[in-house]
């Protein structure tokens, strides 16, 4: 089996244009709501801005799973990327024309995260469908190469969109992100008549019998309706505020903990799964958590980090002010180039047989991101003393940073979609990335308390950060033998499993 199937090129692309249009306009979303109405923002408190960049970013990721649910259910993963990109289109042009009109703005900004979540999960998922099951290495060097199309795309936006949006003016940020995914889903339909041909379909569904049918829709009820009435007492005994915008991200936050837990116990319980397919979902479980905790670190990059650039940072280049945007940049190029030796690494492994267990990479990615954290502890004395410090600091923390991300992101996508039910292949891609939407709410909300006109808590903060994630890593490093030999039993790491089908 080739390491790179004759399709990974098209998804490559299309996923490539699809992040320059998020990145871009993620990369001046904050700096666009704090600044003054007067130079055309929004005016907004920075605890106000990083909450609502921690709800949109959230709402992106939350989405693709019933963007997953879609796509196994009706229209497969192929049309549900179409239509995903259509609908993230039509955001960024809402976007580009809202002026000081805040409702078309929230409008351009729900049509992204539904579009994303329909794109996300299930152009993963075609991904998976390139490679074998047993085909590990190859997958997992298929899916660091699909990373570099997302980090391609990324760093194309940041300096794009960023320039754009802090020069020229913040809305031409906003329209350069929708002509960019223009041009990828162009791309799309094009390879749909080649490469792609008879990907992405939806998967058959697994035959039951009427009791079980039954019994399985009651379980299914009985779940949604816990998950309703839990949130509903939360909202009306007052435990849950939503009169401001860090009030709505907490309930957010409640809100993805709620459906991620009804959803995976709704699969479990009521999915018809074999006993190893219920040992994979508590292994996809545990990676979830970890990666929950990760992400929550990482991005930090569009809220701490964003204004920890603009406003503590030395961004003097030879007489250029370089833009505090253009630092989100680091974290793409240094992927790009260090994709490649990863994925050569990976199959590497595989080769002579080495046994990297997915709990290992998962810890050290947690260990790792800490770890650039505290690198930035004695930046912050130096902020407090009132100097500008050197953008060295942020350079290191974000090639650490990077690393940590290619032993976490590229291998979690690899491995949900190697051991998820198959039937619920793109739902449970959809649950990886609500993962990385509660890291996202928990970012914002981490942020939300950072004060940059008194920089005195900021080694505190960095330190809290370290911490919390170096333990979860080493806890997750210890665990890896026991779980990997409880879950797999000493078996290959997937066995194809033969279901009837209709």
């Amino acid at each position: 089996m080739s390491r790179y199937p004759a399709g990974l090129p098209a998804l490559f692309l299309v996923e490539m244009w699809e992040r320059f249009s998020y990145y871009g306009m993620r990369a001046i979303l904050v700096l666009y709501l704090v600044d003054a109405v007067e130079t055309g923002g929004m005016g907004l408190e920075t605890s106000e801005a990083v909450a609502i960049y921690g709800i949109y970013t959230a709402a992106v990721y939350i989405l693709a799973l019933p963007g997953g649910w879609v796509a196994d259910r009706f229209w497969g993963a192929r049309k549900a990327v179409a239509v995903g990109g259509a609908v993230i289109i039509l955001g960024h042009i809402l976007l580009a024309i809202s002026g000081s009109m805040a409702a078309i703005f929230l409008a351009g900004l729900c049509c992204i995260a539904v579009g994303t979540g329909l794109l996300k999960p299930n152009i993963s998922t075609m991904v998976g469908e390139l490679y074998p099951k047993e085909d590990v290495g190859g997958r997992d060097a298929g899916f660091s190469f699909f990373y570099m199309g997302i980090n391609l795309g990324a760093i194309l936006g940041g300096f794009v969109a960023g320039y754009l949006g802090e020069v020229w003016g913040w809305h031409w940020g906003f329209g350069a992100a929708a002509v960019a995914m223009a041009v990828g889903l162009l791309n799309f339909f094009y390879a749909g008549q080649r490469s792609l041909r008879g990907k992405g379909e939806r998967p058959p569904p697994k035959v039951v019998d009427a009791a079980t049918h039954r019994r399985d829709r009651r379980v299914s009820l009985g779940i949604t309706g816990a998950v309703v009435v839990i949130l509903a007492l939360l909202i009306g005994t007052g435990v849950i505020e939503v009169t401001s915008a860090a009030g709505v991200a907490q309930a957010t936050g409640v809100l993805i903990v709620t459906v991620a837990v009804g959803f995976f116990l709704n699969i479990y319980i009521a999915g018809d799964l074999s006993k190893d397919e219920k040992k994979r979902m508590i292994v996809l479980a545990v990676l979830f958590v970890a990666a929950a905790v990760f992400w929550s670190r990482f991005e930090q990059a569009g809220s701490s980090l964003s204004i920890f650039a603009a406003e503590l940072t030395s961004r003097d280049l030879m007489g250029f002010q370089v833009p505090a945007s253009w630092f989100q940049n680091l974290n793409p190029a240094f992927i790009i180039l260090l994709t490649p030796l990863f994925a050569w690494f990976w199959t590497r492994a595989q080769d002579r047989g080495w046994e990297i267990s997915v709990f290992v990479k998962f810890g050290l990615a947690l260990v790792l991101v800490g770890l650039g954290f505290w690198i930035l502890v004695p930046a912050a004395q130096i902020a407090m003393t009132g100097a500008k410090v050197s953008a060295l600091f942020l350079i290191c923390t974000f090639f650490i940073h990077t690393c940590a991300e290619l032993l976490l992101s590229p291998v979690g996508l690899s491995t949900f979609s190697r051991l998820a039910p198959e039937r619920f292949v793109s739902q449970m891609m959809g649950f990886w990335f609500l993962a990385a939407s509660l890291g996202n709410l928990l970012a914002g909300l981490l942020a939300a308390g950072m004060d940059t006109e008194t920089p005195s808590a900021l080694p505190g903060l960095f330190n809290q950060l370290f911490f919390g994630s170096a333990i979860a890593g080493l806890v997750l490093i210890a665990l890896s033998w026991p779980l990997s030999r409880w879950a797999l039993s000493g078996k290959p790491p997937v066995e194809e499993e033969q279901r009837p089908v209709q």
